[in-house]
C-alpha cells in the first residue's frame, strides 16, 4: 500500500511546479516558460488568470413576482389557482388553511342564509382539513430531514456540499471541462457565466441565460464538435454551439432547457461515452434521469434509499457508471440492462471516484476517511450478461493520512481527506486534491495535491509522483486530465487566485491507452526500464 511517506521531498518554498520529466516534478520560483527541447511538444493553451474581483456573484432572486406587483384582492379560489401554478400543492394548503385571516368566509354577503351558512361550514372543513394535512406533511418532513440532514440545506449550500471544487461558494472558477477530442475548455465562473477557450482561436464564447443559476458541473458530449451540457440550479442547460462562429455572445436560443419535477438542483452530469445518452443527478431526487436530449425526454433510475444522488461518473468503455448518494452506499449501474450494485461505506458518503481507462477498476474515497479504496469489476458474458460483476470488497490502496516532512526550511504536514480525483486517459497517472485541517496543518496551503505513478495490469499498482505547488497563498480547487494529450499527460489545475495553469508530464506510455479517436498508441522506449525497477505498490 502506498503512502504519503514514501513521496519525494517537497520542493522550496515559493517554487511553482511546471512539468514532470524522467519521473521527477520540476519546479522554479515562478511560471516560466518551458524549457526550448519542450516548448515544441505543448500547444499554445491559454494560461488564464480571473480574479474574483472582476466578478459579480447574482443576488438572490425572488421566488415569485409578487412584490413588484400592488396588492389585489382575490377570491380563494383564484389565489388557490394561482399557488398551484407557481408552487404546487403545498401552495394550495397553505392558502386554504390561511384563508380565515383575509376574511374569506364573509364573501357570501347577499346570498341566501343556507348558501351561506354551507359556504361557511365547507370553508371551516376544508380549513382544518388542510392545516392537518400540512402538519402530517411537516412530520414526515422533519423525520425524512433527520434521516438525510443535507435535505435541510438551501440550494447553495447543497451544491457547495457536494460540488467537485474544494471552496465552490467563494473561488471564481466553479466548474471546469475539457473538450474529449480538441484543445478546447469551458469555464464556469462565479457570475453564472461561461466561458470556452480554444488553442486554435483567438474568440471567447460568454454564455449566458436566464436559468444559468448556481453551475455545479460541465460536461461536452463525445463525437461532437460543441456540445455543452451544464448543470444549474433548477435545470440543465444544453447548449449547441457554432464551432466555425466568430460571435462572443451566442444567443440564448442556442440552449435547450431539460427540467424535471423535484430534479432540482442538478450537481452531476456525465455523458455516455458513445454520446447517445446524458445523466443528470440531484442530491434531493432518488432517481437518476437518463436524457434523450433530442427529444427532450428522460428516463428514471429509480432506486430508493440513499436520500438523493450527488456524483456521476460514466467508465471510459461506457459499461458501467458509479453513483454516489449522501448516505453510506453509493451504487454501480451497468449500462446495458441498467441493474445495478451498491456498497456500503462504514463512515460517511462516497465523496469522488474515477475510472481506469478500460472500466475494470473504479477508485474512491469516502468522507471522514483518508485512504483511497479500489474496487475491482469483470465482465460477464452468455446468462450472466447485464450483472455489474464488482468484487464483494474494496481494498485501501493508498494511505494518504497527516504525515509530518523534515525540509530545510522546517517541519511541513501534508495529509488528510480526499476531495477530488482525476485519473489521466493513458491510466499512467492519477492526481488526488487532498484537503488538509487548516487549524493544525503546519503545510503552506490547506490543499495540495498528490500525484502518482500507476499501472492497471497485470495488477493493479501504484508508484509516488510527488506534490504539485502553485504560487504563494494559491489553493487548488479542480482537476482535471486532457483527454488527449499525446506526449503524455496533461493536468490541468483551477486555483483560489482564479489562475487556471496546465502541468504536463512528459513520458511514453507503456500500454496503448483507451483515448478518443484520432490518438496514436505510444509504443514503450527503454527510457522506462529504469521507473520499472523502483518497488510498486500493489493491492495482491
Amino acid at each position: 500500500m502506498c503512502s504519503l511517506a514514501l513521496f519525494p521531498p517537497l520542493p522550496p518554498p515559493g517554487n511553482v511546479t511546471l512539468y514532470e520529466f524522467n519521473n521527477v516534478l520540476v519546479s522554479e520560483r515562478s511560471y516560466e516558460k518551458l524549457p526550448l527541447a519542450f516548448q515544441g511538444q505543448l500547444e499554445d493553451l491559454p494560461v488564464l488568470t480571473i480574479p474574483k474581483e472582476t466578478l459579480k456573484a447574482h443576488s438572490r432572486l425572488e421566488h415569485s413576482t409578487k412584490p413588484a406587483f400592488i396588492h389585489h384582492r382575490e377570491t380563494l379560489w383564484k389565489r388557490c389557482i394561482s399557488a398551484w401554478r407557481e408552487v404546487g400543492v403545498s401552495g394550495v394548503l397553505h392558502e386554504v388553511a390561511n384563508a380565515e385571516e383575509e376574511g374569506d368566509a364573509d364573501q357570501g354577503t347577499g346570498e341566501q342564509p343556507w348558501i351561506h351558512v354551507a359556504k361557511e361550514l365547507a370553508l371551516h372543513w376544508m380549513k382544518a382539513g388542510s392545516r392537518c394535512t400540512l402538519a402530517v406533511c411537516h412530520w414526515v418532513s422533519s423525520l425524512h430531514g433527520s434521516l438525510f440532514p443535507h435535505l435541510s440545506l438551501r440550494s447553495e449550500d447543497m451544491i457547495a456540499e457536494f460540488s467537485q471544487a474544494v471552496d465552490w461558494a467563494g473561488c471564481s472558477v466553479r466548474a471546469f471541462s475539457w473538450h474529449p477530442h480538441t484543445s478546447k475548455f469551458a469555464v464556469a465562473l462565479l457570475d453564472d457565466s461561461i466561458r470556452v477557450y480554444n488553442a486554435n482561436s483567438a474568440t471567447i464564447p460568454i454564455l449566458k441565460h436566464r436559468l444559468q443559476r448556481h453551475v455545479a458541473a460541465m460536461a461536452w458530449k463525445p463525437l461532437c464538435a460543441s456540445i455543452l451540457a451544464v448543470a444549474c440550479q433548477s435545470c440543465v442547460l444544453v447548449w449547441h454551439l457554432d464551432p466555425t462562429s466568430l460571435s462572443t455572445r451566442p444567443s440564448s436560443g442556442c440552449a435547450q432547457v431539460l427540467s424535471h419535477p423535484g430534479h432540482s438542483p442538478v450537481t452531476s452530469l456525465a455523458w455516455a461515452p458513445s454520446g447517445g445518452m446524458l445523466l443528470s443527478a440531484s442530491p434531493v431526487d432518488t432517481a437518476m434521469l437518463v436524457w434523450d436530449v433530442s427529444t427532450e425526454s428522460c428516463m428514471q433510475l429509480q432506486w430508493f434509499g440513499g436520500g438523493g444522488v450527488t456524483n456521476l461518473a460514466w467508465s471510459p468503455d461506457g459499461s458501467k457508471v458509479l453513483a454516489a448518494t449522501p448516505s453510506a452506499v453509493f451504487r454501480v449501474w451497468e449500462a446495458q440492462m441498467w441493474t445495478c450494485e451498491k456498497w456500503p461505506t462504514i463512515k460517511g458518503r462516497c465523496r469522488t471516484g474515477c475510472w481506469s481507462p478500460d472500466g475494470s477498476r473504479l477508485l474512491f474515497t469516502v468522507l471522514g476517511e483518508s485512504v483511497i479504496y479500489s474496487l475491482s469489476f469483470s465482465e460477464y458474458s452468455g446468462e450472466r450478461q447485464g450483472q455489474v460483476g464488482g468484487s464483494k470488497t474494496a481494498s485501501i490502496v493508498a494511505d494518504l493520512s497527516e504525515t509530518t516532512f523534515e525540509t530545510l526550511y522546517g517541519e511541513e504536514r501534508i495529509g488528510g481527506e480526499v476531495h477530488s480525483m482525476v485519473w489521466d486517459p493513458s491510466g499512467e497517472r492519477l492526481a488526488a486534491v487532498i484537503r488538509g485541517n487548516a487549524e493544525t496543518s503546519r503545510s503552506r496551503t490547506s490543499t495540495s495535491i498528490a500525484v502518482f505513478r500507476t499501472r492497471n495490469s497485470p495488477v493493479f499498482e501504484l508508484l509516488p509522483c510527488g506534490f504539485l505547488h502553485g504560487e504563494e497563498g494559491a489553493q487548488a480547487q479542480l482537476v482535471a486530465f486532457h483527454p488527449c494529450f499525446k506526449k503524455g499527460a496533461l493536468l490541468t489545475v483551477c486555483w483560489s487566485t482564479g489562475r487556471i495553469s496546465h502541468i504536463p508530464f512528459f513520458f511514453v506510455s507503456a500500454q496503448f491507452p483507451a483515448c478518443s479517436p484520432g490518438r496514436s498508441p505510444l509504443m514503450a522506449l527503454g527510457s522506462r526500464s529504469s521507473a520499472r525497477e523502483q518497488p510498486l505498490f500493489s493491492e495482491l
